[in-house]
């Protein structure tokens, strides 16, 4: 009958799929808060070598503690972030003697659970060569707020911008002093002299994210332990560059206060593209709320201990040696 053979043709037919061209260059440089590039923030840490030669490596388990580790210290120092996931990362190398004879012994489903917790095992090719894979573990984290835009105006006459930047043991740069007695400084016109002052008062450190768009945050921690992140002679000579070319400064901050967004947005909308307002997700702002697996900053009525000068040297914040970056 007819019904049966539209029964049988609909068990028959398949949904198809297929590929569909997308304008990826314009959506990119339409939709993204920076151009061209994203807003999602992680840093990869491997895991660390036990010995001189890097053939054995700590376990899993010691990667995730540093991991925990470094996110509560950048916390504990005022840095504004929040933890947004954790998640393993499989690295090929080539490894071979001691180090394959000991890790390439995964010959049944049994031996898998021996692996559960290593970060390094191996794995024999097809041409007998011993391929190791390293497990590593990259932590997402997120601005408290957001990134907020700072636009800095520059003047011929401009002999200085201002303001210096220092770096934290965790590697994030950050504005570590601003003149605050000139009211014709580039950092006060901007209005980062304020931002700073702001930041003081909330036990938090005003964190420098991007510069001229680029991202200037931490992002690796290699198999010594060392955090490889930016440098900030060289990015003070940058910010300096700038004031001898009279070309304006377009710098990134992690905000702590929504409120700081519209004001931040406001400073930059004259710069083409102005940076898109992205709140977060619900359950990122949930996560902001005191609990017993979150490390808060000192509260404003604790003496502040992160932010250093010249005078007061700090032992986990390290002083950038441009001082105002005029000279």
């Amino acid at each position: 009958s007819r019904s049966s053979r539209m029964v049988s043709e609909l068990s028959r037919t398949r949904l198809q799929d297929g590929y569909v061209s997308y304008a990826w260059e314009r959506r990119m440089q339409e939709v993204l808060a920076v151009p061209n590039s994203s807003s999602f923030l992680s840093i990869l840490l491997l895991p660390k070598a036990s010995d001189r030669v890097a053939s054995r490596y700590n376990d899993l388990e010691d990667t995730l503690a540093r991991a925990n580790a470094w996110l509560s210290a950048s916390q504990v120092s005022g840095v504004p972030i929040v933890f947004m996931n954790i998640q393993t990362e499989s690295l090929l190398t080539k490894i071979s003697g001691e180090t394959a004879s000991a890790t390439v012994n995964a010959g049944s489903l049994s031996d898998l659970s021996n692996l559960a917790n290593a970060s390094l095992y191996g794995f024999e090719d097809y041409h007998g060569v011993d391929i190791g894979v390293v497990r590593a573990v990259r932590l997402w984290y997120s601005p408290l707020v957001e990134e907020v835009a700072i636009e800095i105006k520059l003047k011929e006459d401009d002999t200085k911008l201002g303001f210096a930047i220092s770096r934290t043991e965790e590697g994030f740069i950050y504005i570590s002093s601003v003149i605050d007695d000139d009211e014709n400084v580039p950092s006060t016109r901007s209005g980062l002299s304020t931002l700073y002052k702001e930041s003081v008062s909330a036990s938090r450190l005003l964190v420098v994210s991007r510069l001229s768009n680029q991202k200037v945050l931490p992002w690796m921690v290699s198999s010594t332990g060392a955090i490889r992140c930016f440098d900030t002679v060289s990015l003070s000579q940058k910010l300096s560059l700038h004031r001898h070319a009279s070309i304006p400064i377009l710098m990134h901050v992690f905000s702590w206060d929504q409120s700081l967004v519209s004001r931040g947005s406001s400073s930059a909308r004259n710069w083409d593209p102005s940076p898109l307002v992205l709140p977060l997700p619900q359950e990122v702002r949930l996560a902001h709320q005191p609990n017993d697996n979150q490390v808060l900053p000192l509260p404003p009525g604790e003496p502040n201990e992160s932010i250093t000068t010249s005078e007061q040297p700090d032992r986990r914040l390290q002083r950038d040696t441009a001082g105002a970056l005029g000279r």
